[in-house]
């Protein structure tokens, strides 16, 4: 009897501080952790990802240099990053452009920064000032202005990253086709091109996506037409007028 009344004891005890209970993690989210800790944890990926941290797509050979390795060793740990869902590559022309897979992977690394108490890297490119801000890229506009004019048309939605293609390309709400149509872009006849509407092209010097495409084409068509950029003669350079200024200012928000 008296065994009993300690074994009784001790059950109650146990069910009072939930000793018996189990948390219910599964092997499978473990192992999904431990996959991306390790993943985060070598030291020439964790170099690799927090130089991404900036929102600016590198290439593999940079990439390569951040982290102090050969080009080779820097394929192998890209792969790795990419089957874990911890970065994205954006293959354009014979290029192959990394960055973070999304915003989570960003924010995961931002806490991991402010535990270990580093600041963030930034971003210094190297391409001569008046080459960066403006100028063709094929048959659109590149450089910063045209970096500032995707991210505004995006944030104002007249543009939108078209979920039933896999190529990063955008597509125009009513509002944005509007929009245009009323600065003198013909939306209908860039539609009816043989070739891409618009995507998201990866500007070499910015390392953001500026538009590309017939509406990319069409918008700096526009632009010349109305004077608000020049083309330089002897380069690929764009200038932006006076009046372009004026106009970016007024119309979209934009000091360029």
């Amino acid at each position: 009897m008296e065994v009993r009344i300690r074994l009784s004891i001790s059950q109650r005890s146990h069910q009072h501080f939930a000793y018996t209970q189990t948390m219910n993690v599964g092997d499978s989210t473990d192992l999904a952790v431990a996959k991306v800790a390790s993943a985060i944890g070598e030291q020439a990926r964790s170099r690799m990802l927090f130089s991404l941290m900036d929102g600016h797509a590198r290439t593999g050979t940079e990439l390569a240099i951040i982290a102090g390795v050969n080009p080779s060793t820097a394929s192998v740990h890209l792969a790795r990053l990419k089957k874990e869902s911890l970065v994205s590559v954006l293959v354009q022309g014979k290029h192959r452009y990394y960055s973070l897979y999304d915003l989570n992977v960003a924010s995961a690394l931002e806490a991991l920064a402010v535990v270990a108490g580093t600041p963030r890297p930034t971003f210094r490119p190297s391409t001569p000032l008046r080459f960066r801000s403006a100028r063709t890229c094929y048959d659109h506009m590149a450089g910063t202005v045209s970096v500032l004019l995707h991210d505004h048309l995006k944030k104002i939605d007249w543009i939108y990253a078209d979920d039933r293609v896999v190529n990063n390309d955008y597509n125009l709400t009513a509002v944005g086709a509007k929009g245009l149509e009323s600065l003198g872009v013909d939306v209908e006849e860039t539609r009816k091109l043989r070739r891409r509407f618009a995507f998201g092209c990866l500007d070499w010097s910015e390392r953001k996506p500026h538009i590309g495409g017939a509406l990319g084409g069409a918008i700096l068509k526009m632009l010349l037409r109305r004077e608000w950029a020049t083309r330089d003669l002897d380069s690929r350079v764009l200038s932006i007028t006076r009046l372009g200024q004026r106009e970016f200012r007024s119309r979209f928000d934009l000091q360029v």
